[in-house]
């Protein structure tokens, strides 16, 4: 299979379905965000080892799922290509995973700078690529409809990566730095 078609070379790019969109669509930002997201997931994967990496595998699967339905022009069109859906069952382990990390963190008292270790670091930035990703599926979702289980898991996904971050400073001991305001 060639990976070059030249179908996109005026500005236009398929949908799953064949439907053809500008590339600045906002189908097309969207979904692009969550593989951004993706790619930066396998890069934390890469810097964490034993259960988290099957957590961001998880993740890192549904995320296509996730896409591939935003790349639908519809959620029959994704169900004829037996694209799997996103909903609570998803949402749930997400939340089931931030509390088992959770029980082992100190409470937070301050605002924290990130930092302190390159998975620490890695995980704040899958953080706030996911806030943008959420933004734009947000967007989309204000022209055409979109599943209300993709934003849930999205804000979701945002706050295990926040709670993944600690938990990462915590296992390489790295003292969380509060910010501190200068008035």
């Amino acid at each position: 299979m060639k990976i070059y078609t030249r179908t996109g070379d005026k500005g236009e790019t398929g949908l799953l379905g064949g439907k053809r969109v500008p590339k600045d669509h906002v189908r097309i930002g969207a979904y692009g965000t969550v593989d951004e997201l993706n790619s930066h997931i396998g890069m934390l994967r890469d810097l964490t080892q034993g259960h988290q990496q099957e957590l961001l595998i998880g993740i890192q699967e549904t995320l296509f799922s996730l896409g591939s339905r935003l790349a639908s022009a519809s959620d029959e069109e994704a169900d004829k290509f037996k694209v799997p859906r996103v909903g609570n069952a998803e949402i749930t382990a997400l939340e089931a995973a931030m509390d088992g990390m959770s029980a082992v963190l100190p409470e937070m008292r301050n605002f924290i700078l990130p930092g302190g270790h390159p998975a620490v670091s890695q995980a704040h930035i899958c953080r706030t690529v996911c806030r943008r990703a959420e933004r734009a599926v947000v967007a989309l979702g204000a022209q055409e409809p979109v599943p209300e289980a993709i934003v849930r898991f999205l804000n979701r996904l945002s706050d295990l990566l926040f709670v993944l971050a600690r938990w990462l400073g915590h296992t390489f001991t790295v003292p969380e730095v509060p910010w501190k305001p200068r008035g």
